[in-house]
């Protein structure tokens, strides 16, 4: 049921956004822009390296995502354009290509792998 889930989301939000599947989607923040479509797969906001017309700098042929994602927010409802300013934890690697809408309601999206919240101890060094 999981992989079927998986399929029929990735059909609807492929085309539609470019979709990459990251298991953790947070298209309502972002202004309905893909942040797993930057080159460098940033999720809180652009690089030092975009260029003075708004370019990518690994890709100057693509606008970079994070000032598409600016300009569509601000288009946005109120209480998802107040989202783009979340801080948003890195990606789980270990959801990719599962559902974000199976994960959502599961609660896994929000699920941290030990050692990402601040409070934990420390076990190194």
């Amino acid at each position: 049921m999981a992989r079927l889930l998986a399929t029929i989301e990735h059909a609807v939000k492929k085309p539609i956004w470019d979709c990459r599947m990251c298991g953790q989607c947070v298209l309502h923040a972002t202004g309905l822009t893909c942040p797993m479509t930057c080159p460098k797969s940033l999720r809180n906001g652009p690089c030092g390296g975009v260029r003075e017309d708004g370019g990518c700098e690994v890709d100057p042929t693509m606008t970079c995502v994070w000032l598409k994602a600016y300009d569509r927010s601000e288009k946005m409802p109120g209480s998802w354009r107040e989202e783009f300013d979340d801080l948003r934890p890195p990606v789980d690697n270990r959801l990719q290509g599962t559902s974000s809408w199976a994960n959502l309601l599961s609660g896994r999206d929000k699920a941290v792998p030990a050692g990402w919240l601040p409070d934990e101890p420390s076990h190194g060094g």
